[in-house]
């Protein structure tokens, strides 16, 4: 047994162990793994640096149950230790051999990492040896290289130099020839809408022949000869327009595309005084000249987007669009002038045709307007003689109320005979089939009665009808003698016709 001497904040005191006892505390020294080392911590009581050192009552409470207050200290077991509501065994150890408890490694093992790096030392001045003659001859090999690639990048330049100013000759040289072409196609095609214009005054009068002619109502909106006869003229008229119009929509489409390929030339000319210039500063650079930096990353940004064989078909490309579009824009030069040379001869003699159309739908609806009027004189007389006759009906159901109350009074009545007196006799029975008779009766009055009405409803809305169609045929006389008829006086004549299409 060892005896407690106390402890402090940091150490506990106990007797020696006696000498002679047999028995070594050392911990033997089987491993260095971390596995086999073992805490021999002096038992004092440090709660709070264990695990909650942010909690100061912690400690105090664990200092109490490690050391208790009581007038009985002697009593307290110096071998047991708390450590938070934990009783560890320690081992009686004396100070002085607390230093062995350390111990980690043998002799052999001294030597044995001596060893290893007298070897280490040796192997790492050999590579380093090698390392300095390889550095000096990659040097020199880098600078040879160096001036090499530096000359061939001169070079390379160079001809990148002469190329640009070949192509540039040649887009310019097209450029000004496409200038000159656009400018002439612009001037015929002016010409052109001139003439267009000229066409619209007969178109006018037609279109607004039909235009009158879409307000007539109902049925009356019929395809009939004269709007075949207007349609047919329209497309007379238009024939020609059309002609112009789609020389005029070539004229534009070759403009477009004379200005596109214009659009190109000028971006490759001005792409080629940008490069040439910078080139040409690049191809003057030199290791001395001035302005020149570290530009980190550059060579891994790859912004190119052509190779010399594209760079070449792009500026060819560009000037054979040209001529193809300078070529195409002399032939539809010729082809405007031929266009504009027709003439609408068979507009004269369409609107002959139109009129002697519109004379004979005139006619036709004058005819029709004159039977319905006499149509509807009929329905008028009918719609009368109906009403009397509904009225009479009408009078014939009302008759049968007073003799239909009189019977179901009087059944009513016998309802309250006493006893044995409500006997079914033949009274009983003839009141009873009296009041069928009755209602049969009136059935039949109301169907007809419904039969008279429906009949003058549909005799009312033929009347409707045929006011109706009153009112359509004589819109349609109204547009076809007075609207349409009155406005084709102002038709141009043959002089102007030819005065307008030989412009």
């Amino acid at each position: 047994m060892q005896t407690y001497y106390g402890q402090t904040m940091t150490a506990s005191y106990f007797s020696a162990p006696k000498i002679g006892t047999g028995a070594s505390y050392l911990p033997p020294l089987e491993s260095t793994m971390q596995s086999s080392y073992k805490s021999y911590a002096p038992p004092f009581v440090v709660s709070q640096s264990l695990n909650l050192p942010w909690k100061p009552s912690t400690y105090y409470r664990g200092a109490q149950k490690s050391m208790p207050v009581s007038s009985s200290a002697p009593e307290m077991n110096p071998s047991h230790l708390y450590r938070d509501d934990v009783v560890s065994r320690v081992p009686p150890l004396m100070p002085s051999a607390r230093t062995a408890l350390f111990s980690k490694y043998t002799p052999s093992d001294w030597f044995k990492s001596n060893n290893q790096n007298y070897r280490s030392s040796d192997l790492t001045r050999g590579a380093a040896q090698r390392l300095r003659d390889e550095n000096v001859r990659i040097c020199h090999d880098t600078d040879a290289r160096t001036v090499k690639n530096q000359q061939e990048s001169s070079k390379n330049l160079g001809n990148r130099l002469a190329d640009i100013n070949f192509w540039k000759s040649e887009v310019n040289h097209e450029l000004d020839e496409m200038g000159k072409e656009i400018n002439d196609l612009t001037n015929w095609k002016k010409r052109t809408e001139q003439a267009l214009k000229e066409t619209e005054g007969p178109l006018q009068i037609a279109q607004e022949c039909l235009f009158n002619r879409e307000k007539r109502q109902g049925i009356d909106l019929v395809d009939d000869a004269v709007e075949k006869e207007l349609l047919r003229e329209v497309g007379t008229i238009k024939r020609s327009q059309d002609h112009l119009r789609k020389m005029i929509d070539r004229a534009n489409t070759q403009l477009s595309m004379d200005r596109a390929a214009q659009h190109e030339l000028e971006k490759d000319l001005t792409d080629k005084f940008r490069v040439l210039n910078i080139d040409n500063k690049c191809h003057q650079l030199a290791n001395s000249s001035s302005g020149l930096g570290f530009y980190r990353g550059v060579e891994g940004v790859d912004q190119t987007t052509t190779i010399p064989e594209s760079w070449v078909k792009f500026s060819n490309d560009n000037i054979l669009r040209s001529q193809r579009e300078r070529n195409g824009s002399k032939g539809l030069r010729s082809d405007l002038d031929g266009v504009m040379q027709e003439t609408g001869n068979e507009m004269w003699t369409q609107y002959n045709n139109v009129n002697v159309a519109f004379s004979g739908r005139i006619a036709e609806t004058m005819d029709a307007r004159n039977s319905l009027q006499a149509h509807l004189a009929k329905v008028l007389q009918e719609i009368n003689e109906m009403e009397n006759n509904i009225e009479l009906c009408r009078k014939a159901v009302k008759d049968k109320e007073a003799p239909m109350q009189v019977a179901q009074t009087r059944l009513e009545a016998r309802t309250r005979r006493p006893n044995v007196e409500l006997c079914r006799d033949q009274p009983q029975h003839r009141l009873t089939r009296e009041v069928g008779e009755i209602y049969e009766t009136v059935d039949v009055l109301q169907n007809r009665l419904r039969a008279a009405e429906s009949a003058l409803q549909e005799l009312l809305r033929t009347k409707t009808t045929l006011e109706h169609d009153l009112g359509v045929k004589n819109n349609s006389l109204y547009l076809d003698k007075e609207k349409c008829m009155g406005v084709r006086k102002t038709y141009p004549t043959t002089a102007k016709l030819a005065g307008y299409s030989s412009r």
